[in-house]
């Protein structure tokens, strides 16, 4: 009764109102200042990151071109402050992956000499440990295009992943850097691979141009069906017809009718590619 007479009499009214007012106003007051400090903050990051870029493009010429080693610019004063700097190392991290995509031969081999030399490889590594599927594939990115073999294991443990882009990643990054040996894990793989993910590791196959395709007939012996017919679908789209045998087993062994159809379409693909040849 007491709430209901001090809600007629609307004394209430006027201080309520006062007070949101207030509220609202200091509320948008320190929203405008993030905002602004925000933006300051991007404002200085990028001028910093032109800096940085001047810097890394005459260290880059220093290290590829001249043949300048890495012990030498470690200790070079010009360049020591910088590399204890985590977003000089980031930046210089980037523009070492892209310069990779762009050079091949030595230049690459040198490149890849200094990734490992000058440890920005353990901040690839380090993606891999994060807990944001993004920044996984960053990292994943990253050491599939500096070829590092020796990160396959995670790589290809992070291709069992339930997220699809991950796993896509994963298991493209997993081809390049192992062949054939990328994908034998799926044999055992418990969950159906989707159109879209076969999709892209064909394509991952095609783009990598992939010489050794030893054991890609290991997929037809898999339990889970949808591998069964990756396996297909690579031996047909890479014209295997060295597999020619396999796929003819099966087809008397097929799991299903789906799959028995689609051995028998590629069984007859192949032997229309070994008649041309």
């Amino acid at each position: 009764m007491n709430i209901w007479e001090l809600y007629k009499n609307s004394n209430w009214v006027e201080p309520f109102l006062m007070g949101s007012i207030c509220l609202f106003v200091g509320i948008s007051a320190v929203l405008y200042l993030l905002i602004i400090e925000s933006r300051n903050r991007k404002i200085k990051q990028e001028k910093l990151r032109n800096d940085y870029e001047q810097i890394i493009v005459e260290l880059m010429y220093s290290v590829v071109f001249m043949d300048t080693p890495f012990s030498s610019v470690k200790e070079d004063p010009n360049y020591v402050m910088f590399f204890k700097n985590a977003y000089f190392r980031e930046v210089l991290n980037e523009s070492v992956i892209n310069l990779h995509k762009n050079y091949d031969g030595v230049y690459a081999l040198k490149l890849e000499q200094f990734y490992k030399e000058s440890e920005l490889i353990n901040s690839s590594f380090k993606k891999l440990k994060n807990h944001k599927w993004e920044v996984k594939c960053k990292g994943i990115t990253e050491l599939a295009e500096m070829n590092i073999t020796d990160a396959s294991d995670k790589i290809i443990s992070l291709s069992k992943s339930k997220n699809k882009v991950l796993k896509i990643t994963a298991i493209n990054a997993a081809i390049r850097l192992e062949g054939i040996n990328g994908i034998i894990h799926l044999t055992e793989h418990p969950y159906p691979i989707d159109d879209w993910t076969q999709l892209n590791i064909i394509n991952a196959f095609k783009k990598h141009d992939i010489g050794d395709t030893q054991g890609v007939e290991y997929l037809l012996e898999s339990k889970n069906t949808t591998v069964v017919a990756l396996g297909l679908k690579l031996i047909k789209e890479l014209k295997l017809t060295q597999k020619l045998h396999h796929v003819e087993q099966l087809t008397e062994r097929a799991p299903n009718i789906l799959i028995q159809y689609e051995a028998q379409s590629v069984l007859k693909a192949l032997t229309v590619n070994l008649i041309s040849e």
